[in-house]
């Protein structure tokens, strides 16, 4: 249905000028003189996540108190809603309690294993030893679920409002005002061959022209980092850190299964200067969730989080789990924000705001940030319905009153009390000092302290990548299936799935400048001063640095090999590639992976 609603408002408007020449889409697309069709709404959300679909459905909740009419629209680049989400995950339901207070009255909502006990164990290559439980990752009264389906779900709330959701309409770049405000979104085109020809098939990206414009793309969106430079959001917090989330998604042996059991580990297979942690999540229905954070601020070059994970799963601990009569159903990948409060940006610019991990509000200590997320959606919408409902204005929208109706929220204490305990492994203290610190801060002092630890030399994830010559390749053990696998027979539980024949959404750019001379200095650089991180640490398969003597954009025989089509859009490229020149692009819309029980 929200597909055959999106076909009608193309169809509708795009007859006019497609089928108007054919040597029109023969031509090289050329985006300064094509024709859009323009939509005019009050309120246009880029990302059907959590963040997004909490905000689409609590305006369509003023309007009903209120009885003022808003037009909200949700872009959402999946092919479905849900497809493109992925997390362990366990809920805490404080969000979704304000947002819905019957959601567990409501017929097929997806919360329905709740956490029944949550420990710790720290990891030896061989044992496995019981640690203290911090306070924070308590979670009592929490839920176990499929992101994915519990995403759905709100989709199909939203929906039954009155909100306009379209799946597969990635937002690919803002539609600007005149005053240089943001006025809007635009989607991405469609039917362009790998040369960047009009196919037969061509469609122009539309505009969705908004009188608000909420950014709720997840971790590391292209449209918030084009916001957060082009009005510098950041110039008075910290860098935005992050980690890659692995995931596997098994339906384990009866005699294994404990529903509701949540497990956290620390340890082996990570050394002790990397940060990170594993988890098992015992779902209903006899899955169990399990997989690896690792820290992106790793040094070693020579580091796979994929091989580290499948190692992991060697461990004795997650071999008995494995045992028996298990089955390995679903694979995934996605970075996750780590900064913390430190690294929220101001959240308002002219036209919007960022809402969700969009802004990045997780909670590192719970291991949460779903009901961040949600409840910064809600109250984004809430500032919203303010601004529409003060009619119509000279200037662009002025969300600020969100900025401050978040900080004077439970969001902010939530995040202030763990503030100090991510980036405590930042400072001389080290890995095992960092431990320590957290600890005591988690158990004691619960953020009621008058410091708070920055990233004052303001490095990235990807200025913490040192040369490869100071460290030696990592032996890591040869596939042994069930229970280990080679990368790409992980990759096909994905689903993933992207049109060959059209351009490459992963682009090697810098300072708005790609050709052929860029692309051999990121070739000469990548190999010879960090081995190649990318073939290593991307989780889908998507770059090789192969030999290739008669390549012309190579460097000293070796040449970038870009396999979009494995693309499980996690972002780590984005963030991690030390020459900081890998650009990720929304592709066309609804390629990807398509996620269903993670």
């Amino acid at each position: 249905m929200l597909t055959r609603a999106a076909r009608h408002i193309r169809t509708l408007d795009y007859n006019r000028f497609l089928h108007s020449s054919a040597h029109f889409r023969s031509q090289l697309f050329d985006p300064t003189s094509v024709e859009r069709v323009s939509e005019h709404v009050d309120v246009c959300i880029v990302g059907a996540g959590p963040a997004g679909l909490s905000a689409a459905i609590r305006l369509k909740q003023l309007e009903q108190k209120t009885g003022k009419e808003f037009r909200v629209i949700v872009l959402e680049k999946g092919p479905e809603v849900g497809s493109h989400i992925l997390s362990g995950a366990v809920i805490e339901p404080r969000a979704l309690d304000e947002l819905l207070p019957d959601w567990s009255l409501r017929d097929n909502h997806p919360l329905t294993q709740s956490a029944t006990s949550s420990r710790m164990r720290f990891l030896t290559k061989s044992l496995s030893i019981p640690m203290p439980h911090p306070p924070q990752m308590s979670n009592q009264g929490n839920y176990i679920v499929s992101l994915s389906r519990f995403t759905a779900w709100l989709g199909s709330i939203a929906e039954e409002m009155g909100v306009e959701v379209y799946p597969g309409f990635a937002g690919a770049g803002l539609v600007y005002a005149d005053d240089g405000s943001v006025a809007g979104v635009r989607t991405n085109e469609v039917g362009l061959d790998k040369q960047g020809s009009m196919k037969e098939t061509f469609e122009p990206g539309m505009e969705f022209r908004a009188k608000v414009t909420l950014i709720a793309e997840g971790a590391h969106g292209s449209i918030a980092k084009e916001l957060i430079q082009k009005f510098d959001l950041r110039r008075n917090s910290d860098p935005q850190t992050y980690g890659i989330g692995l995931k596997e998604v098994w339906r384990v042996d009866p005699s294994q299964y404990r529903p509701g059991e949540v497990i956290h580990t620390m340890g082996w297979p990570l050394d002790f200067k990397t940060y990170g942690g594993g988890w098992i999540y015992h779902m209903a229905d006899g899955l169990v969730s399990l997989g690896l954070v690792i820290g992106l601020d790793y040094a070693n070059p020579y580091l796979s989080p994929y091989k580290e994970l499948q190692r992991m799963k060697h461990h004795p601990y997650f071999a008995q789990l494995l045992s028996g009569n298990s089955t390995r159903l679903a694979y995934g990948g996605r970075s996750l924000n780590e900064g913390g409060l430190q690294s929220v940006p101001q959240l308002y610019f002219p036209g919007g705001a960022l809402v969700g991990c969009s802004a990045g509000f997780v909670n590192i200590a719970k291991i949460k940030g779903t009901h961040n997320a949600m409840k910064s959606g809600m109250l984004a919408a809430e500032a919203a319905a303010d601004v529409l409902s003060q009619g119509s204005s000279n200037g662009p929208a002025d969300m600020s009153h969100y900025e401050t109706a978040l900080k004077n929220s439970w969001i902010w204490s939530d995040l202030s009390e763990v503030r100090n305990l991510r980036e405590s492994f930042h400072t001389p203290l080290g890995i095992w000092g960092g431990i320590i610190y957290s600890g005591i801060d988690s158990l004691f002092l619960r953020g009621r302290t008058p410091w708070t630890f920055h990233n004052r030399k303001k490095l990235t994830d990807a200025q913490h990548t040192q040369p490869a010559y100071r460290f030696s390749p990592i032996n890591y053990p040869p596939p042994q299936p069930p229970l280990s696998t080679d990368l790409l027979t992980s990759l096909t539980l994905t689903g993933t799935n992207h049109a060959e024949d059209q351009p490459v959404h992963l682009r090697v750019r810098k300072n708005d400048v790609e050709d052929i001379n860029l692309r051999k200095l990121h070739v000469q650089r990548n190999v010879s001063e960090y081995a190649g991180l990318l073939q290593r640490a991307c989780p889908a398969g998507v770059y090789e640095y192969i030999e290739d003597e008669t390549a012309t954009d190579g460097w000293n025989g070796h040449k970038l090999v870009i396999n979009s089509q494995n693309c499980i859009h996690c972002k780590l490229c984005d963030i991690k590639v030390p020459t900081q020149d890998i650009t990720w692009t929304v592709p066309e819309g609804g390629g990807g992976p398509k996620y269903t029980i993670t």
